[in-house]
């Protein structure tokens, strides 16, 4: 399917809702860190409240996504988003109130609208036909990875021309707006009706290897970011390149999700690729930390996030062949807490290992736990593989519908 046949009015309107409710997210971290920089020790009370706002998205994520209800996802949505916008325009109103004061908004803002981007993608995948989910995913991709690179210029030029809190308070009116147009998309997305909650909790738990996956591959994009500046230090090349290769980093993701979407299917199972683009971004991440010069570093990390999009696009389309639709936003927001987690403790070894060795090993330090954390996923989907197949031998094991248990086809979870 082409992505022409994507450019309907609800899809559309989908694209404006989600960058209206996604931007926010976006430029959190760094609104946070310009909102209290002139304070003393700003920049640590900075770093605090981002990670503040972080442990509200990591501890409210599985939990706000079990609870939402797939057939009338829109109140839940519309009151996460309210929470963000409030959370949001409180961070702007009070940036010199307590530290205290403000780490409590942070985790508000953090946690309110955390589940909204799972349902937000359930949705989508529930608006086009089957046959179009591939491009539909390749099309949120190429949105999230633009939002993502305007985000930082948009909020430093915020930031520095109208006021520290001029970024937060349009945060909050983004939200707001996100929170209105939800009434100009469907309601919800059907899913059957299950007698226990216990089917759904249990795929989701058996879905580990996809959130480990997950957590590797942006510990991968932590290294990039967060160690990149120090590393252009230790090269000897100057500090004002970082803004421009990370910007390749995300072009080259747009045009990993394009291509991806080029097709409907690729060869070989969604986890199998998964497992190879993510061993492919790491070899990219590990060459950064190995060539000399701007222009190699730029080409490593073009082709890191070359690779990137696809690996995110098909850890989403594996998730969703293997949950119910009444446990996808559960799934996805397990996913977000699984990758923030990663995102997280990659950042924090990074740091720590900067005060001991040089830039380039804390890089390659980072990839050693990558590698780690993708063997776990290997040996846990080859485990659940096994557990298939044998199932599959066993009588007694299909749906309602013939299928298997937790199928795509049929969609049905046997009682």
């Amino acid at each position: 399917m082409a992505y022409r046949e994507l450019l309907t009015r609800p899809v559309l309107t989908w694209c404006a809702v989600t960058t209206a409710a996604r931007l926010p997210v976006a430029m959190a971290p760094l609104a946070l860190v310009f909102l209290v920089r002139e304070r003393p020790g700003g920049y640590t009370l900075g770093a605090v409240l981002a990670a503040a706002y972080v442990i509200g998205e990591i501890v409210a994520a599985p939990v706000l996504g079990l609870r939402m209800r797939a057939e009338r996802a829109r109140p839940q949505m519309a009151a996460g988003l309210g929470v963000g916008a409030a959370g949001f325009t409180g961070l702007g109103l009070a940036q010199g109130a307590h530290p205290v004061v403000l780490g409590a908004l942070a985790v508000l803002a953090g946690a309110g609208p955390v589940a909204v981007s799972a349902g937000l993608r359930a949705l989508l995948t529930a608006m086009v036909p089957e046959r179009a989910v591939t491009q539909a995913l390749s099309l949120e991709s190429m949105l999230t990875f633009g939002i993502w690179a305007a985000a930082p210029a948009l909020t430093t030029g915020l930031a520095l021309g109208a006021g520290p809190g001029a970024p937060l308070l349009l945060q909050g009116a983004l939200m707001a707006l996100g929170l209105a147009g939800l009434w100009l998309l469907p309601a919800g997305w059907a899913a059957e009706r299950q007698e226990k909650d216990g089917a759904a909790r249990r795929a989701l738990l058996a879905a580990w290897p996809v959130y480990v996956l997950g957590a590797a591959s942006l510990t991968l994009l932590a290294l990039a970011e967060l160690i990149l500046p120090a590393l252009l230090e230790q090269r000897g090349i100057g500090i004002g390149w970082a803004g421009p290769l990370l910007a390749g980093f995300s072009l080259g993701s747009v045009a990993g999700s394009f291509l991806y979407g080029l097709r409907s299917s690729w060869p070989g199972p969604l986890p199998a690729q998964s497992l190879l683009l993510v061993l492919g971004v790491t070899a990219g991440v590990a060459l950064v930390a190995l060539l000399p010069g701007p222009l190699a570093l730029g080409a490593a990390l073009a082709l890191a996030g070359l690779l990137q999009a696809p690996a995110m696009l098909t850890r989403n389309l594996a998730l969703r062949q293997a949950l119910p639709p009444s446990a996808l936003a559960a799934g996805y927001s397990m996913m977000y807490a699984a990758v923030g987690a990663g995102y997280a403790a990659s950042g924090t070894l990074a740091g720590g290992l900067l005060r001991f060795v040089a830039p380039s090993t804390a890089i390659l330090c980072g990839v050693a736990l990558t590698l780690l954390l993708v063997t776990a996923a290997a040996l846990g989907e080859r485990r659940l593989a096994r557990n298939r197949e044998g199932g599959a031998s066993r009588p007694g094991e299909e749906g309602e519908d013939g299928g298997h248990a937790g199928g795509r086809t049929g969609r049905k979870v046997r009682r």
